[in-house]
């Protein structure tokens, strides 16, 4: 029965609440819903202090600590900082990570959500923080061999010496770093300074991302 002409507030409030005539209860079901999910949402951004809160991953190149579909619950590079991170980026790289015993995702160091380049048009990479290089820093030596081609010096190396500060970063199932990587295009980016991270990774749930990567 529909709510008298009259009626207040109160009553359109009551009767909402408590009426079967359709399509009523089906509005109900969704706002019940959708609060529910704004509940969440904002518990998950007041924890984690990034929006949004979990990411996709969208490639193999974190293997086998992360898969593609998985999806990765996120925090503020401030929040949660583990023993060895570097100066106030609040990010512990690979080297200090082993020194330290501080691990995320079964390896040294903090795994990172950061803009190529600090582009903000390009989609985010989620690599593992490895180790921070200075301006003009020929940091070949300090490199690990693997990870660098076959550059013999560091004229041979991309981005060395290094063109600004920023952290060399690596996908932990590739064979090179970021910032080396041979591919078509070039590296896949600079040495990644503070501001152009977006976030930490901090939880994996597995196969969930692919909902998002479908939208």
């Amino acid at each position: 029965m529909s709510p008298p002409s009259d009626a207040g507030p109160k009553e359109l409030l009551h009767w909402f609440r408590t009426t079967d005539e359709e399509p009523v209860p089906l509005f109900r079901d969704l706002l019940k819903t959708l609060l529910w999910l704004v509940a969440i949402g904002a518990l998950l951004f007041a924890i984690t202090g990034v929006w949004p809160p979990m990411v996709a991953v969208e490639s193999g190149s974190m293997q086998p600590h992360m898969e593609k579909g998985d999806l990765i619950v996120v925090i503020e590079k401030g929040r949660f900082v583990g023993d060895g991170s570097y100066g106030d980026t609040g990010v512990v790289p690979y080297r200090a990570g082993k020194g330290s015993g501080y691990r995320s995702f079964h390896s040294y160091g903090d795994v990172i959500i950061y803009r190529p380049d600090g582009a903000t048009g390009e989609t985010p990479i989620i690599h593992r923080a490895r180790f921070w290089v200075q301006k003009n820093e020929n940091w070949y030596d300090r490199a690990d061999q693997k990870f660098i081609g076959s550059a013999d010096n560091c004229k041979e190396l991309p981005n060395c010496p290094a063109p600004h500060a920023g952290f060399i970063t690596k996908g932990d199932h590739n064979g090179e770093y970021d910032q080396v990587y041979r591919g078509i295009g070039g590296p896949i980016s600079s040495p990644v300074e503070s501001s152009w991270i977006v976030a930490k990774a901090k939880i994996r749930i597995p196969w969930l991302g692919w909902v998002r990567l479908a939208v």
